[in-house]
């Protein structure tokens, strides 16, 4: 069995994917261990279960093959050789399940097969049977998984709808917040135009006042001259 990924290389989903398949793969390796001592239904129980868990470690693997795309320049030979490995030993899994799928005699115990001599018709029916319940098993598994991938995606629908709303909320008070300012804006111009008359009144105001202190002056000096002639 490959040895785990080193904790300084990889990325942690792959880690954590490697982890999954060394349990599946030790769990795997007990049941094949064991297959070849039972017989009969015990046997074609443990058949299906050892199947079911090579299944579930062509899975993980198949994850693991994704998410190398992951792993950092410097740890990926080292995550390659690691992967083969596993390949390897997936691969191994398989055959000896295949080998043992095939050990009939040890499956049915004494019964005979239909393409031998005085084979029993029922044994094909057997194994048709058999088939079945794996299929069966399979076809379970993967509808567990479809709504999984059902649950997470309502999930998501979820997520987007509260995300909508938000927007909408957040739109909302941002065009709120555009009218407040137009409407300051407003405020400012009308101020801008008071201001502005304010100032010309008290310009002429000015000019006014110098007037009429120039005309003063010059009757001033004119009622001065006068007095003097």
């Amino acid at each position: 069995m490959a040895n785990p990924l080193d904790s300084d290389a990889g990325s942690e989903l792959f880690t954590n994917y490697e982890a999954e398949l060394n349990l599946i793969q030790a769990d795997l390796t007990q049941k094949l261990d064991t297959i070849p001592s039972l017989t009969g239904e015990p046997r074609k129980a443990a058949l299906t279960s050892a199947d079911r868990a090579l299944d579930e470690a062509k899975e993980v693997l198949d994850s693991m093959r994704l998410e190398k795309a992951n792993i950092p320049s410097n740890a990926k030979a080292s995550v390659n050789k690691r992967f083969r490995n596993y390949e390897t030993d997936i691969d191994a899994a398989k055959r000896k399940l295949a080998g043992l799928k095939d050990d009939r005699s040890a499956l049915f115990g004494s019964r005979r097969y239909r393409d031998e001599p005085g084979a029993a018709p029922g044994d094909e029916q057997l194994e048709q049977r058999q088939q079945l319940l794996s299929g069966t098993d399979r076809l379970e598994r993967s509808s567990g998984r479809l709504r999984e991938s059902q649950r997470v995606a309502l999930e998501t629908e979820d997520i987007g709808r509260n995300t909508l709303a938000d927007l909408g909320r957040q739109r909302e008070t941002i065009e709120h917040t555009r009218g407040t300012l137009l409407e300051s804006e407003g405020y400012t111009d009308r101020s801008n135009k008071t201001l502005r008359g304010m100032a010309r009144r008290m310009a002429t105001n000015k000019i006014v006042t110098i007037a009429i202190i120039t005309v003063l002056v010059i009757l001033i000096v004119a009622v001065i001259v006068s007095k003097f002639r």
